[in-house]
């Protein structure tokens, strides 16, 4: 079930990235790169963390869904770009699905609980982070959007879950990834929003 969630995050995430390259006017190569950063940037950097072997150097497969879903994003953006808010919705997907491999990978590595958490947060989000910054925008992690929250509550959520023993199970684990889904658009929808530093006095 995890390499499911996994390739998942891997397709919602490049093809969130190949959008926001086509909406910087990026050439097709630059698609294909970004695309690969926004999918993968976020395992690479939890990985090293955990000191193991980054993922998707040692599994053909993953680099092959990061290009075919990136190739289909290419081909489709016309349909895509259609939809209201398509962007919103692949990164919706991908940092639900991929806060709760991280929180699995970072309690498979007897990772503190809020290690694990924090693990779940920079798998979800720092993809987005290093394909926002390429793009010459503000990480959307760094706005006002609650963006990070529902990655942070979300991976929690499964983490109690995990403690009371239920961690193996369906339930929870697609419980917590719609939890971040509903949170994560609710936001979007009602423009909640976190205070900037500037307006505390």
């Amino acid at each position: 079930m995890l390499e499911v969630l996994d390739h998942i995050g891997l397709v919602a995430f490049a093809i969130s990235g190949v959008l926001t390259a086509a909406n910087r006017n990026l050439d097709i190569l630059g698609g294909y790169i970004i695309a690969f950063i926004t999918a993968l940037g976020g395992g690479t950097i939890r990985d090293l963390l955990l000191n193991e072997d980054v993922a998707w150097m040692t599994s053909f497969t993953q680099v092959a869904v990061v290009i075919a879903a990136a190739t289909f994003g290419i081909i489709f953006r016309g349909k895509l770009k259609t939809w209201r808010r398509t962007l919103s919705i692949f990164d919706t997907i991908g940092i639900s699905v991929f806060t709760i491999v991280g929180v699995q990978k970072g309690l498979s590595h007897d990772q503190l609980p809020l290690t694990a958490v924090f693990l779940g947060m920079i798998t979800a989000t720092f993809g987005g982070l290093l394909r926002d910054v390429l793009s010459n925008e503000i990480p959307m992690i760094f706005r006002k959007e609650i963006y990070a929250i529902p990655c942070l509550v979300g991976g929690s959520l499964y983490l109690l879950g995990d403690y009371f023993g239920y961690g193996d199970t369906l339930w929870l684990l697609w419980g917590s990834i719609l939890f971040i889904i509903a949170f994560r658009t609710l936001a979007v929808l009602f423009s909640w929003k976190l205070p900037l530093i500037r307006e505390f006095k």
